[in-house]
């Protein structure tokens, strides 16, 4: 757990991820893999492929797809997406809250998801959730990239990929159990703070104080 003593240092940076931590995916990737499926001909379970979001597209079309087709269809999934998922797709409970109670603390804050960038900043503007930096296409480990590079002390997230990733990055993992993994789950992987959702976060950031240099 990182010192939670009172301190002079900056707020910093905070990260969040995307899919089931800001939005809640689940109704727009379902319609569109119910689409994809009509498109393609090719059988699709919509409704056990949205229990596992978090992963890369591509990990979810090995289960459907052969190998050797999987760009094409992420490619044509990703096509489909806009005009299906974006409308479907609502905000968390809290998520604007979160992204607003980071900016007025002082700091950043940041969106880092494994969703294809373009589709990523799609659903934020229409969910009127503005960060200050949206960085996609990156997951588990590879998120500590951008994390580093933006110079985030705290990354949100719901799933134990998004808590590899901070640690990997060396910032405080603060966890909401509101994805596909459970609360002991998440702390048994490593997460500094468990929270059940982001109508939480306003208040523990508020108590939060970086750890010294």
């Amino acid at each position: 757990m990182a010192d939670m003593a009172s301190t002079t240092a900056p707020a910093p940076t905070v990260g969040f991820d995307l899919d089931m931590t800001l939005i809640d995916s689940r109704p727009g990737i379902r319609a569109c893999y119910q689409a994809l499926s009509e498109r393609t001909g090719t059988y699709i379970d919509a409704d056990l492929a949205v229990t596992r979001l978090g992963p890369p597209l591509a990990e979810e079309l090995i289960n459907w797809f052969p190998e050797d087709r999987l760009a094409e269809i992420a490619d044509l999934y990703r096509s489909m997406y806009p005009a299906i998922a974006i409308a479907a797709t609502p905000a968390m409970p809290g998520a604007r809250e979160a992204v607003d109670a980071v900016k007025a603390a002082g700091a950043r804050a940041i969106v880092v998801t494994a969703k294809f960038e373009p589709n990523a900043k799609m659903h934020l503007e229409h969910l009127d959730i503005h960060p200050d930096e949206v960085v996609g296409d990156l997951w588990a480990e590879q998120k500590a990239q951008a994390l580093r590079e933006h110079g985030a002390g705290v990354y949100v997230g719901d799933h134990l990929g998004d808590v590899r990733g901070a640690r990997t990055a060396g910032a405080l993992s603060v966890a909401v159990a509101t994805g596909p993994c459970g609360a002991e789950e998440l702390r048994a992987a490593g997460a500094d703070v468990v929270l059940d959702d982001l109508t939480r976060f306003p208040a523990w950031l508020a108590g939060y104080r970086p750890a010294r240099a």
